[in-house]
């Protein structure tokens, strides 16, 4: 399944008698196929997050803001870094490049190093794509436990990329879904996860109407490519008074100006959102991050008007998945 490359580690120990030794350990690699295969589940994830959320509440936790550059031809490079007081360091570099599926490439590639918190030691090597899917669905699960209808059976994907399916595979652990609508410029992205989801036993079908696809919807998930020259064309006003919605894409397809129908509107860091150089949203609508939110510092009551979880990723969600799935390999290895 995975591998221990040949190039070896120096791990640090310390003797009964206080002396440092070093012996040589293996370095792991887990390819994105690698990851997939260890089987964890969306709800892991979104578990191991919430712990996470816990320890940089009680400062066991360090991590940065999202770090991210647009160099030009539509791609966009980002950074994540996070030390944990639990013995690891997690960076992560990704670039979307959205001329890669026309070069048989996939549109988002990347690394993840762990290292030793400790030494600075590398000790595994991860593909990104996995993790970066799976952990920024983990994220929209950690919100949607609290913020949206726990019967919720309907799902409109607006954009039927790797996160609309990623969404689908957690939604679908976490409600009684039924139904999905698709709406999105790629008929062969929109086809395949129809498919996906008649698979799963779910009603699928391809809306030619967003306004139509977003007002019957319990759920929503916007993920659009990241371009900013694309025109807003989402209204808030649209959906349902106990709607939850996860937008994945910086907000860039919603109205600003209806932003203001979310009664409830939760970032995934505050910090972050207030460094950004291009806000998602106007900062005086937020009324938390997701740390408040899992610490219950924020009012959730929003029977009468939608919820929205806006986020750009943290590198807490990198670090929280890149762990788990080395830790699960380890154990397996062992």
């Amino acid at each position: 399944m995975y591998q221990r490359l040949g190039q070896t580690s120096k791990k640090q120990s310390v003797t009964k008698k206080g002396d440092v030794m070093a012996s040589e350990e293996p370095l792991l690699f887990l390819s994105d196929q690698d990851l997939e295969a260890l089987n964890i589940q969306p709800s892991e994830v979104a578990d191991a997050i919430e712990s996470a959320l816990i320890a940089k509440a009680d400062g066991r936790l360090h991590t940065s803001p999202k770090t991210a550059i647009l160099p030009g031809d539509g791609r966009y490079a980002m950074s994540t870094l996070a030390v944990g007081e639990d013995g690891f360091i997690v960076v992560k570099q990704v670039t979307v490049c959205p001329d890669n599926p026309a070069k048989g490439l996939p549109a988002i590639n990347g690394a993840i190093m762990v290292m030793d918190a400790q030494t600075g030691v590398l000790r595994a090597v991860l593909g990104a794509n996995w993790i970066t899917a799976v952990r920024t669905a983990a994220l929209s699960a950690v919100a949607a436990r609290r913020l949206a209808d726990p019967y919720a059976e309907t799902v409109a994907f607006v954009g039927a990329g790797v996160q609309a399916h990623a969404h689908l595979a957690a939604f679908s652990e976490m409600f009684p879904l039924k139904s999905i609508c698709v709406f999105g410029r790629g008929q062969s992205n929109v086809d395949k996860l129809c498919r996906k989801a008649r698979e799963m036993g779910l009603d699928a079908e391809a809306c030619t109407d967003a306004k139509d696809a977003l007002r019957k919807a319990d759920l929503i998930v916007t993920s659009v490519t990241l371009d900013y020259s694309i025109k807003p064309f989402l209204d808030a006003r649209w959906l349902k008074k106990n709607a939850f919605a996860a937008i994945t894409d910086a907000c860039i397809p919603w109205l600003p100006d209806s932003m203001a129908a979310f009664k409830t509107v939760i970032v995934d860091d505050r910090k972050q959102e207030l460094e950004s150089e291009k806000p998602m949203l106007p900062y005086d609508l937020i009324t938390g991050d997701l740390t408040e939110l899992v610490s219950n510092q924020t009012d959730n009551d929003r029977v009468d008007r939608p919820a929205v979880f806006a986020f750009r990723g943290i590198s807490l969600g990198d670090y929280a998945a890149a762990t788990l799935a080395v830790r699960r390999a380890t154990s397996i290895k062992a």
